[in-house]
């Protein structure tokens, strides 16, 4: 059984810019479909590369922290992260079909999770599909949309 969910939406912004957005942690929160990021941490780097770890403030009830490590990172192509849990988080860009698109698909990976029976459990895959949605769309009203 495959232990991904993807959702893709094609964005009127060039991949560099786009990538420019997901590698400022910073800026996570603009984004954020689930309504859970806060902000960055203090001491995150202004801009990802890959190992980097950096810090998010949370609230799903109550607030928390997080801690994330980049693991995987090719410039105006992939960026990925993820935390203690295990699962990852995963940004795709290809250049898209009109010039100054871009196709973001966006990827909750569970195959690494440390408890990946009680993710199904809680549902938290098709939540996270619904987040990533919201997401999508949240970028796309950043840099504006052209189709999903």
């Amino acid at each position: 059984m495959p232990r991904s969910v993807s959702r893709s939406r094609t964005i009127t912004a060039p991949p560099q810019t786009i990538f420019a957005l997901l590698a400022d942690p910073a800026r996570h929160h603009e984004i954020d479909g689930s309504g859970t990021v806060i902000a960055s941490r203090t001491d995150a780097p202004a801009r990802l590369s890959l190992g980097a770890r950096f810090g998010m403030s949370m609230k799903v009830g109550v607030p928390y922290k997080i801690e994330n490590t980049v693991v995987a990172f090719v410039e105006n192509e992939t960026i990925a992260w993820k935390h203690f849990g295990g699962h990852v988080w995963r940004y795709e860009l290809r250049a898209g079909a009109e010039p100054g698109t871009t196709e973001v698909t966006e990827t909750f990976d569970w195959s690494t999770s440390k408890g990946p029976l009680f993710l199904q459990l809680v549902g938290y895959p098709k939540r996270n599909a619904k987040v990533m949605e919201k997401t999508l769309d949240r970028m796309a009203a950043l840099f504006g949309r052209v189709g999903g």
